[in-house]
């Protein structure tokens, strides 16, 4: 009961800052409202949408109204305070942090729910969070920032590979969802401070 509260704030929680995360990247590219809301809208349930058709399971947001009233509070919210929040730096990219750490986890959860062998569970966890970032850069004509040389996607698959191992010492489910999503965060957010990267092609 507990874990499944857990996933739930998780999961409204991460729809939130994809939004917002959209929203911004909207606000940036000079979109009308109407654009903001559908870009904030694609970015925050586009990798679970894409997740749940692979899986082949109900499409979470299609039987939930809540994510669509999330997504519309999130994107009106900048709408209405932008000049607030990007007077701190780095807005856009903490906002899209705070998702891919989420949206990481509740994808793993659902594969492993269905049996899908852990590292595809890993894969389909990384899918969920990189796949709506995805999809607003395009649309925004920027290249994706899984395609940039900084540590995004690897980020992912760390914390992915924490909750494998922290499962596999039965740790408890709701410290190794939290503890997972924490390392994501951390990752992604010290690998741009000292600006890490994987090798990239010359």
């Amino acid at each position: 009961m507990v874990v499944d509260y857990l996933l739930s704030v998780f999961d409204y929680a991460g729809t939130l800052a994809f939004a917002i995360s959209g929203a911004l990247a909207a606000a940036r590219k000079r979109f009308d409202l109407f654009g903001g809301v559908f870009l904030g809208f694609v970015t925050a349930i586009g990798g679970g949408t894409l997740r749940d058709m692979m899986l082949n399971i109900p499409v979470a947001w299609l039987h939930d109204i809540w994510y669509f009233y999330i997504v519309v509070f999130g994107v009106v919210f900048t709408f209405l305070f932008r000049k607030y929040i990007e007077k701190y730096s780095k807005t856009l990219f903490l906002f899209d942090t705070i998702g891919i750490s989420v949206f990481t986890i509740i994808g793993m959860q659902k594969g492993l729910a269905l049996d899908i062998h852990p590292i595809l569970s890993v894969m389909m966890g990384i899918l969920t969070a990189v796949f709506g970032g995805i999809v607003r850069d395009l649309m925004c004509v920027d290249i994706p920032l899984i395609f940039r040389r900084e540590i995004y996607a690897t980020a992912c698959l760390i914390g992915g590979c924490v909750y494998l191992i922290m499962n596999l010492l039965s740790c408890p489910e709701f410290i190794s969802i939290i503890v997972a999503a924490i390392v994501i965060f951390v990752v992604r957010t010290v690998s741009v401070i000292k600006n890490w990267s994987l090798p990239h092609f010359k």
